[in-house]
């Protein structure tokens, strides 16, 4: 069973992390799906995909739910029937959850050459004029996508923008850490930010900011 890591980040929050290796028979084995959930997973095409989806089924059940305890509001968000917050993500071979008693956002990203041709759709990139090379500027891009992505995730409002509305303050790897904010309508809220970065993928999670 490749549960690749778990953190505590604190007494009611944890984030786990699946490595993906098993087939997806196997992932399926004492698997016990919703209908909504069966429906949705038998309709992916991507062997990936369904291996991912069914992976994250094992990170609930580590972290003491099933998949009966998951259900998703009109904007696809999901959400745990005991009241605590859950943000989920999968990405190629990693899949990960966070739980907490917080509202919570997480995402796992793949670092690729890629996102340097995207990077200005949700970053300034002349912020990152000082990096040193093409390696550390696909590593922070990458950074900050994950952000942007974990804390749109726990936001979840309509016609956010990752590159007008999501600000993430700037960052040395070696923090580990960063703060961000969404300014939308008028209102600015603030959120913490950490992340690791492992197998050449890299993990962000965020919460709400505690005033």
């Amino acid at each position: 069973m490749p549960l690749y890591k778990t953190i505590t980040i604190s007494p009611g929050t944890n984030v786990l992390i699946w490595k993906i290796e098993e087939p997806f028979e196997k992932l399926s084995e004492g698997m016990e799906l919703t209908t909504h959930c069966r429906q949705r997973v038998e309709g992916m095409k991507s062997d990936l995909h369904r291996r991912g989806f069914m992976s994250v089924r094992h990170l609930l059940a580590a972290a003491g739910y099933t998949d009966h305890d998951l259900f998703y509001d009109e904007a696809g968000k999901p959400h745990l029937r005991d009241g605590k917050f859950i943000s989920i993500t999968h990405s190629y071979t990693f899949s990960g959850i966070i739980v907490s008693e917080r509202e919570v956002g997480i995402d796992i990203e793949k670092q690729r050459d890629k996102i340097l041709l995207i990077a200005q759709k949700f970053t300034p990139l002349e912020e990152y004029r000082t990096l040193a090379n093409a390696d550390a500027l696909i590593r922070k891009l990458t950074i900050v996508w994950g952000a942007k992505e974990a804390v749109y995730k726990l936001y979840a409002q309509p016609k956010v923008s990752f590159l007008q509305h999501i600000n993430i303050t700037d960052f040395d790897f070696d923090d580990h850490k960063t703060t961000g904010k969404i300014t939308f309508n008028g209102i600015t809220s603030w959120y913490e930010f950490e992340f690791l970065e492992f197998e050449g993928f890299t993990c962000v999670y965020t919460l709400r900011k505690v005033s």
